[in-house]
C-alpha cells in the first residue's frame, strides 16, 4: 500500500541511488509543458538536451519526470537548474515526510500523493517539486498515474488565471490538487468504515476486525501525510521568499484550510475505527453472553427433570420375593401408565420453567 525506500545505512551524504520499482529502474518520460497568456506547448521528449533547447526565459515552463531510474537525466537537470545533490538524493529516497526548503535559485517542495489505482486499493507516491522564477519540475515515482490532470486540462483549454500566472501558481495549483485528492480517499474510506459498522453490528467475525486493522494502518500514514503538509502549506504562507508571490499566497490559505479539514476527517476517522474495534469486542460478548443464556436455560430445565429419573432409575424393589411389602421403596414401580404419568409430569414441570424464565425475560 504505502512504500518507503532509504539509501544504504552508512552511505554519503548526497549519494544518488536509482529509484526501483519492482525491483526494476523505470525509464524517465520527459513531459514539458510552455506557456504564457497566448503561447501553449505541450511535448515529451527522451532526453534532456532538448528540453533545454526549448527553454524560453519569457515564458513559463513545466518540466515533469515520469519514473526515477535514469540517474542521467536527473543530474542533467540538476546541472542546468543549479540543482542540490542532497535535494536529488531527497527526491530518490521516496517515503520522505513533506516538506519545503528555500535553495538560491528555487524553492524545493516535496509532497506525498494518494490515489486509488485501477483495483481500488490505496496507493501513495512521491512528488518532488523545484519551483524557480519561470520554471517547474515536478519528479514523480512512476509513470502510470497522477492526480495533475485537471491542471493540465485547465493549461490547455486556458481557464482561470493559471495561463496568466507564473511557476509559483503553477506549483499551487499541483499542491491543490495533490490535497483535493484526498478527500476522495478518505471518502470511501469512511464509507467503507460505515459499512463495516453495520455489517459488526449484526453479524461480527474475524475478516471484519483485519479489515479494520488495515483502515487503521491506512489512516495512521495518512495522517503522517496530512499533518506535515499542514506545515509545507503554512510555511509557503509565513516565508518571505520571491519564489511566492503575494497573490498566489491567496490562494494558498485556501489550501490550508483544505488541510486543515483533513486533518479533522483523518483524526475522525481513526477516532470512530477504534470505537468500532471496541463494537467488536462489545458484540462478541454480547453473543457469548446470549449462547451462555441459552444454555444456562436448557441446563436449569433439564436438572429437576434428571433428578427424577436418577431417582426412578434407582429401582428399589417395593417388596420382597415372597411377597413381604418393603415400606416406602418406590410403589410406583408397578403403578398402571405409571411411564405415561412420568413423562407427563416432567413435561409439566419443564413448561412452568420454560414460562417463568420468559416472564423473568431470561428468554
Amino acid at each position: 500500500m504505502f512504500k518507503k525506500r532509504r539509501s544504504t545505512p552508512g552511505s554519503s551524504p548526497a549519494t544518488l541511488v536509482p529509484h526501483l520499482v519492482d525491483g526494476k529502474a523505470i525509464k524517465a518520460k520527459i513531459q514539458v509543458v510552455e506557456y504564457d497568456l497566448t503561447h501553449f506547448i505541450e511535448k515529451e521528449f527522451t532526453e534532456v538536451s532538448e528540453v533545454i533547447a526549448m527553454l524560453d526565459i519569457d515564458k513559463v515552463t513545466w518540466i515533469n519526470v515520469d519514473g526515477l531510474g535514469d540517474l542521467a537525466v536527473l543530474e542533467s537537470l540538476a546541472a542546468h537548474f543549479k540543482l542540490h545533490p542532497l535535494a536529488l538524493e531527497d527526491v530518490l529516497n521516496t517515503g520522505q515526510r513533506p516538506k519545503s526548503e528555500v535553495a538560491d535559485d528555487y524553492l524545493f517542495i516535496i509532497a506525498q500523493m494518494v490515489y486509488h489505482d485501477q483495483k481500488l486499493e490505496l496507493c501513495g507516491e512521491q512528488v518532488s517539486m523545484f519551483v524557480g522564477k519561470n520554471f517547474l519540475i515536478t519528479m514523480q515515482e512512476e509513470p502510470d498515474y497522477d492526480v495533475f490532470e485537471h491542471v493540465r486540462e485547465r493549461l490547455r483549454s486556458g481557464r482561470g488565471t493559471i495561463r496568466k500566472s507564473k511557476a509559483d501558481y503553477l506549483a499551487y495549483a499541483l499542491l491543490d490538487s495533490i490535497i483535493d485528492h484526498y478527500y476522495p480517499v478518505l471518502e470511501k474510506i469512511g464509507s467503507d468504515i460505515d459499512e463495516l459498522e453495520s455489517r459488526l453490528l449484526l453479524n461480527p467475525s474475524r475478516d471484519m476486525v483485519q479489515k479494520l486493522h488495515e483502515y487503521k494502518r491506512g489512516l495512521t500514514q495518512l495522517r503522517r501525510y496530512v499533518w506535515p503538509m499542514r506545515d509545507v502549506v503554512n510555511s509557503l504562507l509565513h516565508d518571505n521568499t520571491v519564489y511566492v508571490a503575494e497573490t498566489t499566497k491567496i490562494y494558498l490559505r485556501d489550501c490550508y484550510d483544505h488541510t486543515v479539514q483533513l486533518m479533522d476527517l483523518v483524526e475522525s476517522y481513526r477516532e470512530v475505527s477504534a470505537g468500532l474495534m471496541e463494537l467488536y469486542h462489545s458484540s462478541v460478548g454480547l453473543r457469548t453472553n446470549e449462547v451462555m443464556r441459552v444454555l444456562t436455560v436448557i441446563t436449569s430445565v433439564f436438572i429437576p427433570l434428571t433428578f427424577l429419573v436418577g431417582v426412578y432409575g434407582m429401582n428399589f424393589a417395593p417388596h420382597t420375593d415372597d411377597g413381604k411389602p418393603l415400606p416406602l421403596n418406590m410403589p410406583e414401580l408397578y403403578e398402571p401408565y405409571g411411564y405415561v404419568i412420568l413423562l407427563g409430569v416432567m413435561a409439566v414441570i419443564a413448561i412452568i420453567q420454560l414460562y417463568v424464565f420468559r416472564r423473568m425475560k431470561w428468554l
